[in-house]
């Protein structure tokens, strides 16, 4: 019989995490010790390591990247526009 399938909170992930980064104990213990799979260990280990980065990134720096997807975005609608007033005044010929 398999065992149901459970959703660890980011918090859970995040200790885990972290106890595998300081290496105190194998991967192996600590999937004893928090009844998770080896596997699930290195990869929420993978994902904090290429993920950390990210926390000391300034909100000046997160805006910045919005703000060219957000020109990227406004110069896709331009150009859609155009090809839609374009194709609507062809049609009607």
């Amino acid at each position: 019989m398999r065992r149901k399938r459970r959703n660890h909170s980011p918090g859970f992930k995040a200790k885990v995490a972290l106890a595998a980064i300081r290496e105190d104990k194998t991967v192996a213990e600590l999937a004893r010790q928090y009844d998770v799979h080896p596997n699930q260990i290195a990869e929420w280990k993978k994902q904090l390591l290429e993920g950390a980065e990210s926390v000391y990134q300034s909100a000046r720096d997160k805006k910045g990247g919005e703000q060219v997807h957000t020109k990227e975005l406004h110069a896709k609608i331009g150009e859609l526009t155009l090809e839609i007033d374009f194709l609507s005044k062809a049609l009607g010929r």
